[in-house]
């Protein structure tokens, strides 16, 4: 009866998702108050988001992904070489305005490092691949988003970029989660009460990104609806990335012969963007800047939105699963 309903909960992952988008649509806009009070709750859920999804990746295959460099040059040259490309042609379409492009250029120059591991396990990619790759990711974003900034924008805004808030969503965020997986499948190995309530984690990924959801959807939509006349021009670039990037990710892992799993998770982090690291750093913009924000937050709607298709269009359509593969990958696991 349990794994019946682990599967029914994976089976209608969508569904729960979709609930979870329409109440925080209708509390975002209906209760738009309400969003002080979960905007506190964001990296808090993410943190357990990510936990029970560390869970659900032994770390033996961890500390095989860390050694498959193929992969992580191939992630660190599509999130830092490509994207940069892609951006400043997409970016020639919106109102060449530094409230706008700032807020678009810090959010779409920066690869995640949290909701991604999330979302390629859904798609059936190799997660741990992703989660070996969350550190590089990380770092190289904090040194180089100064440089792009610069780069496209001027030295004045470049200034402006901090490490810090960085820093804590990185030791929050990825750190604290994956250190206490670790230690709770140490646990499980060991005892029967940490086997059992490894199991019962099982049942969060699900629920909890349905949380996620709502959470970072009702605590920002109230940020964005009093300014949406200025900032629906960012929509349909947003919209163009997520239609570009997982293109330009399959054909890159096609042309290095990734296989299934590989080529997913280069997918996903190709195209999935920073927005809740990158938020603090909007809100510290000066007051010249006080729209940036409300750029970054409509990429995490778009984004959220756009991933709930991408876990069924990835592995249903863009990089299907062959009964060959399928084997193979299956005898990988188990080895």
């Amino acid at each position: 009866m349990t794994r019946l309903s682990k599967q029914w909960l994976q089976h209608n992952q969508v569904g729960v998702y979709a609930i979870a988008v329409l109440l925080a649509l209708g509390t975002g806009l209906g209760r738009p108050s309400t969003g002080s009070t979960l905007e506190p709750l964001i990296n808090p859920v993410l943190a357990i988001l990510l936990y029970v999804t560390f869970l659900e990746i032994p770390f033996v295959r961890i500390r095989r992904a860390f050694r498959n460099g193929r992969f992580m040059l191939a992630a660190l040259g599509m999130n830092f070489l490509v994207v940069p490309l892609v951006v400043f042609g997409l970016t020639r379409f919106l109102p060449q305005e530094p409230v706008i492009l700032v807020g678009a250029f810090m959010v779409l120059l920066t690869p995640c490092i949290d909701y991604v591991i999330t979302f390629t396990e859904l798609a059936g990619g190799d997660s741990e691949q992703i989660t070996a790759a969350t550190p590089a990711l990380m770092l190289v974003q904090l040194l180089l988003l100064p440089l792009y900034l610069w780069l496209f924008m001027g030295q004045r805004v470049a200034e402006f970029i901090e490490a810090g808030p960085f820093i804590e969503a990185f030791v929050v965020i990825i750190a604290l989660p994956l250190t206490l997986a670790w230690v709770t499948e140490l646990g499980a190995e060991r005892s029967g009460h940490g086997e059992r309530w490894q199991d019962a984690m099982g049942w969060f990924p699900v629920p909890m990104m349905g949380v996620t959801l709502f959470v970072v959807i009702a605590s920002q939509l109230p940020r964005v609806q009093d300014s949406i006349h200025q900032i629906a021009a960012v929509v349909p670039v947003y919209v163009a990335f997520l239609v570009v990037m997982p293109l330009v990710g399959r054909l890159v892992a096609g042309l290095l012969g990734m296989g299934v799993g590989e080529s997913r998770a280069l997918v996903f982090t190709s195209v999935t963007r920073n927005s809740l690291v990158v938020l603090p750093l909007a809100l510290a913009l000066p007051s010249g800047y006080a729209l940036a924000p409300a750029v970054v937050v409509t990429q995490t709607l778009v984004e959220l939105t756009g991933m709930v298709v991408l876990t069924r269009v990835v592995p249903g359509w863009l990089v299907p699963e062959t009964s060959d593969q399928f084997r193979s990958r299956e005898v990988e696991r188990s080895d």
